[in-house]
């Protein structure tokens, strides 16, 4: 794969330097505790190569939606496993006053960026605020590059600008993905079909088997005339009728529904009630999904075959484990995907664990990211001096 943006490792000497690190770490916290440590340990290799190398690293990154939201309890868990500090400002005083003090070797992590509206709205004074805090910029968030966000698309435009480890590792692995070995397997699930038929057309071409499930399999369901009864499905009804009979589109032969009591029923997708709701594939499916992962050279995932918020779990597990254990080159990704692998100590089995969700998404279509499209620029044109 050629490569178009600079790596950290080209940097040259990092001593003493100050280096302004956009992280992926974007983790679920809950009651003040971290539940999902999956994202902070992929982000700690960048961290500990600028650490050895006596970079000063300044770790922007955001949480969730909620501004409010607040780093602290990342930063206690962090402090377990690293030497990191933590300042309660994004480009403010406290913040340069904590910056002129680092020393070479230090870790500095900022609060949720987010707190400033300048970073969603990508504000050109953000940037350059973010910028003001460092000698050179490096993307190791490939999670959030598929945002135009500020610390994503705007510094590169002020600071020489580098991929991270991480983010390198996101892009090699992800490109395999547009050339897998044959047989190969291609297994989304999730919901929102909408933002996904588009790869589900562009990888029948590239995959033997592209396999639909979850929420997104109610949506052919519907347009094959189905009763879909209370499941979910897209609020405008996509048209899919030129898929729906592709012999590469593989759906369940059977699902699990909910009744209004509570009632879990295994039934094939055209005997399902009005007052059911498809949360999961049945038993036959999941055989049939194992087999073909047994089958394949190269399996890529993302998204869980059930309602994982819902607890229909263990179909997922089940094909999880039958995948780790294929001997296929297996590539998964996705934020409930990961949380459940996190969950069964299953992530680090799999040839390549995503950080990413929607990012992954967007890359496998496109190809690129904007935050990629930064780098690249940045690699090619001077960069504007604070």
């Amino acid at each position: 794969m050629k490569k178009e943006f600079k790596s950290i490792t080209e940097a040259g000497d990092l001593a003493g330097k100050r280096v302004l690190l956009r992280a992926s770490l974007n983790v679920p916290i809950r009651e003040g505790s971290v539940i999902d440590v999956f994202r902070v340990h992929k982000a700690l290799k960048t961290i500990e190569y600028l650490r050895e190398r006596g970079a000063r690293t300044v770790i922007a990154a955001h949480l969730g939606r909620n501004p409010e939201n607040t780093f602290r309890p990342l930063y206690e868990y962090l402090k377990k496993i690293s030497v990191v500090d933590f300042v309660e400002d994004t480009v403010g005083e406290k913040a340069r006053g904590a910056i002129s003090k680092m020393q070479n070797g230090d870790v500095l992590l900022l609060e949720n960026i987010r707190r400033n509206p300048g970073e969603i709205n990508n504000d050109p004074l953000f940037s350059k605020s973010l910028a003001g805090l460092a000698d050179i910029y490096v993307n190791d968030g490939f999670a959030a590059s598929h945002r135009k966000h500020a610390s994503i698309i705007g510094v590169p435009k002020f600071l020489p600008s580098y991929a991270g480890l991480l983010f390198e590792e996101e892009v090699l692995e992800l490109s395999k993905a547009h050339s897998p070995t044959h047989p190969a397997l291609f297994i989304l699930g999730g919901a929102k079909f909408k933002t996904k038929e588009p790869l589900v057309i562009k990888f029948l071409d590239m995959y033997d088997h592209v396999f639909v499930g979850g929420a997104l399999a109610n949506d052919f369901y519907k347009a094959m005339g189905y009763n879909v009864g209370r499941s979910l499905v897209s609020d405008t009804p996509p048209s899919i009728e030129h898929l729906v009979s592709d012999e590469r589109v593989m759906l369940p032969s059977d699902v699990t529904v909910l009744t209004l009591s509570g009632s879990r029923i295994v039934k094939k997708p055209n005997e399902v009630l009005d007052d059911e709701a498809i949360n999961d594939c049945g038993p036959e499916t999941l055989r049939n999904l194992e087999q073909l992962a047994l089958d394949s050279k190269f399996i890529l995932w993302n998204g869980p075959i059930g309602d994982y918020q819902r607890g229909f779990t263990e179909n997922t597990e089940m094909l999880a484990r039958t995948i780790a254990a294929s001997g296929a080159y297996t590539i998964v990704g996705g934020g409930d995907t990961m949380a459940l692998l996190s969950k069964l100590d299953l992530d680090e089995t799999f040839s390549f664990s995503s950080t990413a969700g929607g990012a992954m998404l967007e890359y496998l279509l496109e190809g690129t990211l904007p935050g990629i499209e930064a780098l690249k620029q940045n690699a090619q044109e001077p960069c504007v001096k604070v």
